[in-house]
């Protein structure tokens, strides 16, 4: 079967603080090393009441230093928001630490908010307009070194120089990010999740323009998907209920903890949020094991996708933990024994 990974968003809850959703990041990281998973990745985000993790090179060790096998990193960084030089030497110290289980997943957005973004970047150079090529050509260089002759980067040496950069991946939600990662010839996760742009097209553009390079021989394509998976799809319903009102919240400029079902249940809904809720859903995968696999094959046939990395946010924490093993179960996954 296809192989699975997770995207994490180290998710806030209503009855749960940020610091207790950090640690239940480590906790469901080693749950799905166990079941099998492929790869677990963090993603950075500022300024969001929903989201506990601005860093995920911190997650990635911390993660990296209790598990065993699976393969752990960044979904992603954003790369705008950083010198390209310290994202460069904390990835080859992961590398390092930890070597052949880290990815350096990496974006073109903020992960935030405008004024956020600002402070963020405030004390950076930074360009007029999108310099988010700038920034990966000169990430790359601190590896291959290929600085021109003259330049003052020569005389500076990315530590630990013994440890490569971890496979790169670019992420993206649009025709431009599938183009990109098939010119470099970098891995590619395309996010289905909040995507307005076709998974399929994205992911076979992607492999039909696929150049190889030193980074990466073969296309290698991730599609990243929001599920809630369920003993039953009555019980799938029931927990998807907190997302379906969160990203209702959010679509009416609301950032708040995820809410629990109870929470969720209360909110007075109109029509028209019905419909919304409706129209998310088309992003949203919810029901039993055999439910799931089911509306996810077509569209993982279609897109050719070399792995699923399924983002799964559940107010419970067990619930949470028992849809990742009900969906590796349904994927036929390995489970790796203790």
């Amino acid at each position: 079967m296809l192989p699975l990974a997770i995207l994490d968003l180290s998710v806030v809850t209503s009855g749960t603080p940020p610091a207790a959703a950090l640690r239940n990041s480590i906790d469901l990281a080693r749950h799905a090393d166990q079941l099998g998973y492929e790869r677990y990745w963090l993603a950075e985000h500022h300024n969001l009441p929903s989201v506990a993790s601005p860093a995920p090179e911190i997650m990635i060790g911390q993660i990296a230093a209790v598990t065993e096998r699976i393969r752990v990193g960044s979904g992603g960084v954003m790369l705008p928001n950083h010198a390209p030089l310290m994202v460069a030497e904390r990835f080859k110290m992961l590398e390092a630490l930890f070597p052949g289980r880290i990815d350096l997943g990496i974006g073109r957005a903020p992960g935030t908010d405008q004024a956020t973004m600002h402070a963020l970047r405030r004390r950076l150079d930074v360009r007029e307009g999108d310099d988010f090529l700038e920034r990966l050509q000169e990430l790359t260089l601190w590896e291959t070194r290929g600085f021109p002759a003259g330049h003052p980067y020569n005389n500076v040496m990315a530590m630990p120089n013994d440890a490569p950069l971890p496979p790169i991946w670019l992420l993206g939600s649009s025709d431009y990010s599938s183009e990109l990662a098939a010119q470099v010839g970098m891995g590619f996760a395309f996010a289905h999740h909040f995507a307005s742009y076709d998974a399929v097209e994205a992911l076979t553009h992607y492999r039909a323009r696929f150049q190889p390079t030193r980074w990466r021989t073969k296309p290698h394509g991730i599609l990243a998907v929001a599920a809630v998976v369920g003993e039953t799809d009555a019980e799938a319903e029931r927990l998807a209920l907190s997302m379906d009102v969160s990203r209702l919240l959010r679509d009416r400029g609301r950032y708040v903890p995820l809410p629990s079902v109870e929470e969720a249940q209360a909110i007075q809904l109109t029509d028209a949020d019905r419909a919304s809720i409706a129209r998310n859903r088309s992003r949203l995968f919810v029901g039993s094991p055999t439910t799931v696999l089911q509306m996810l094959e077509p569209l993982i046939k279609a897109s050719q996708a070399d792995e699923l990395m399924v983002i799964t946010a559940i107010y419970d924490h067990e619930a949470r933990k028992r849809s990742y093993s009900l969906l590796a179960e349904g994927f036929e996954l390995q489970r790796i024994a203790a």
